[in-house]
């Protein structure tokens, strides 16, 4: 009977939970690794040091010495890329090649390579499009997209062994960390526009930026950044006295990374934006949406899910 090359493969080869945890956990560290690439990629002024693609030029894959140290950040970021694709291609093999099946997690880990595929293409846009301050927004967003899709991966993975006792969360947890998950991802948006108005336009010649008021859009920023660590500090505080220890846990984390954040954001803006602050505001900016969504995953993660294989199909917890 044909099958798939997995089929051939499953008969012959097994891989253990550890394996899953560490291809899932690669997956999720190269995820945020792209996003901070990408970040020295425009702060160094070399987003068109390979002005080409998917070829660095015309007539060579990689860069010449004549590009200078443009031209290797940018190619070193589109490796990373390649890095990724290896990396995601294991988790996939890994998840499918599991003696117990794990379905979602495989699901997921090919949410991953087609959002990478994505993503490939909008960086090829943004680089024929000069740099459009929209495309780059985009290039960011699907690069948020991907790490989204890692953290699920890694937090299905994870739950089957983070649970030694059921947890019941109750509905007003599950609320605030779905409103969490939505002024978050304003937040994220709120962020590009911010970069798209300031000055690293990610390159050293004159980029288009997006037409509005700096200042406008960075207290615009912030005040959406404090109401992100309100509902956060809300839903530290409304588990606190609860079984939900995980959760409680997950937002204590979380209120700590969104203070550094914030801390880095005040610098970096009284300070004139230098690289390094920026670098690792998108370093933060990262781990604060990778905290959010696993947030809002422990919060609604069915009842009884410690009890389950990690790949078995639960019905819907009731609201």
């Amino acid at each position: 009977m044909m099958g798939t090359p997995f089929t051939w493969l499953a008969r012959r080869i097994r891989f253990g939970r550890r394996s899953l945890r560490w291809a899932a956990a690669a997956a999720l560290v190269a995820s945020i690794l792209i996003v901070v690439t990408g970040g020295v990629v425009r702060v160094t002024g070399s987003g068109l040091g390979c002005p080409t693609w998917p070829a660095c030029t015309t007539s060579t894959l990689g860069p010449t010495a004549e590009m200078g140290i443009h031209g290797l950040v940018e190619f070193g970021n589109r490796v990373l890329t390649v890095v990724l694709c290896i990396v995601v291609g294991w988790l996939i093999v890994v998840s499918r090649l599991q003696a117990v099946p794990v379905p979602r997690v495989t699901r997921w880990a090919w949410v991953q390579f087609w959002i990478i595929v994505l993503n490939a293409v909008v960086g090829g846009v943004t680089v024929l499009a000069r740099l459009s301050p929209y495309v780059v927004a985009a290039h960011f967003l699907a690069a948020t997209l991907l790490l989204t899709a890692a953290t699920v991966a890694w937090r299905l993975v994870g739950s089957f062994e983070d649970r030694t006792t059921p947890q019941t969360v109750p509905a007003s947890v599950r609320r605030l960390s779905t409103a969490l998950v939505a002024i978050t991802a304003i937040l994220v948006v709120a962020g590009t526009a911010v970069t798209g108005a300031g000055p690293h336009a990610g390159d050293s010649a004159s980029v288009e930026r997006i037409p509005i008021d700096w200042g406008v859009i960075t207290i615009a920023h912030a005040i959406t950044a404090s109401a992100v660590l309100v509902l956060t500090i809300s839903v530290w505080l409304v588990t606190r006295r609860s079984e939900t220890f995980i959760v409680h846990r997950r937002a204590g984390v979380l209120v700590l990374v969104l203070v550094a954040q914030g801390i880095v954001g005040l610098v970096q803006s009284i300070t004139g934006l230098p690289e390094m602050a920026v670098v690792l505001h998108l370093l933060g900016s990262a781990l604060v949406w990778a905290g959010v969504v696993s947030l809002l995953l422990d919060a609604h993660e069915r009842p009884h899910v410690a009890n389950a294989p990690l790949g078995t199909e639960l019905p819907a917890s009731p609201e």
